[in-house]
């Protein structure tokens, strides 16, 4: 049986496609609570970017070990491979990871089982060790080589699908953490679109690129929040998140910004409206300069 997570900064798209091919029962666990608190202080701190792996990896063996004795299975097993990942997956972070989890006994990493200590399945005779495999490294050939034995064709790219390994998504993750230790989903979703502006110690605004990311910023927004639109030409939708500071010139430094990426001629003022809670205003404002928003921009 597969079991997946649903966090905000990942999903079980992947594993659903894979549960299906293979025509195994899928659980999808959503373990967005826990998973938010153990990032803003994750014991084994970050790697390269805002991805605390080896707690990520904990808590993803502590969650599907509850699973385990609730379904009287006998072991838990995962894809990982020594020495594939620096932080997370050498021998010290995988011994590392299955103590934490408090479920050591129970955890196999089948592709390189031989490289690590025998575990409990395997002395019990559940588990053949000598079909087990011996594979390190950052190459996946002989990966490669086990799908086209098991006539597995289709499977996920083996890089990538968590946000915070994403540079620029760590980045405005590091600035809400750093001004916002009590942020809420939503704020990570926002994280995902447009471009980020810090106007203030409190402050920011967020600036859609395209329709597409207007329409989402538009459905982020809830009350409290400041919503500033392009009047008479196509132009961004602006998001100031509440709670903001209550300043006219930070109003206006985002109108002015709305202006900067809108198709309003160099120079020239145009009109914005502003959206706070059904109060809306009409303010007519030239764009900001490009060092401005250079400055800006997070």
């Amino acid at each position: 049986e597969a079991v997946a997570f649903i966090t905000p900064f990942f999903g079980p798209e992947k594993a659903r496609r894979a549960a299906q091919l293979l025509a195994i029962p899928l659980h999808v666990l959503d373990i967005t609570e826990t998973h938010l608190a153990m990032v803003k202080n994750p014991k084994y701190g970050y790697g390269s970017q805002m991805n605390p792996c080896i707690d990520c990896h904990t808590l993803m063996f502590r969650h599907a070990g509850e699973l385990l004795k609730n379904r009287g299975a006998d072991f838990l097993f995962s894809g990982e491979v020594v020495g594939q990942r620096p932080m997370s997956q050498n021998k010290n972070s995988l011994k590392t990871v299955a103590r934490e989890s408090g479920f050591e006994e129970f955890i196999i990493r089948p592709l390189s089982a031989k490289l690590l200590p025998v575990t409990k399945p395997e002395e019990e005779g559940k588990v053949d060790r000598e079909r087990l495999l011996d594979i390190a490294g950052r190459s996946r050939k002989r990966q490669f080589e086990l799908a086209r034995h098991y006539g597995i064709r289709e499977f996920p790219e083996p890089a990538g699908g968590c946000r915070l390994t994403e540079p620029n998504f760590s980045k405005r993750f590091k600035d809400l953490m750093h001004h916002q230790r009590d942020f809420s989903v939503r704020d990570i979703e926002l994280l995902k679109v447009g471009r980020h502006f810090r106007l203030h110690e409190h402050t920011k605004c967020i600036v859609g690129r395209n329709e597409q990311e207007n329409n989402r910023i538009e459905e982020l927004q809830q009350r409290g929040d400041i919503f500033i639109t392009s009047e008479d030409i196509p132009g961004p939708a602006v998001l100031i998140p509440a709670p903001a500071v209550n300043d006219r010139e930070l109003l206006m430094l985002a109108a002015s910004i709305c202006v900067r990426y809108s198709d309003a001629p160099a120079g020239a003022a145009s009109e914005v409206t502003v959206n706070q809670d059904g109060v809306i205003e009409m303010i007519s404002i030239a764009a900001c300069s490009e060092q401005i928003t250079e400055k800006l921009i997070i």
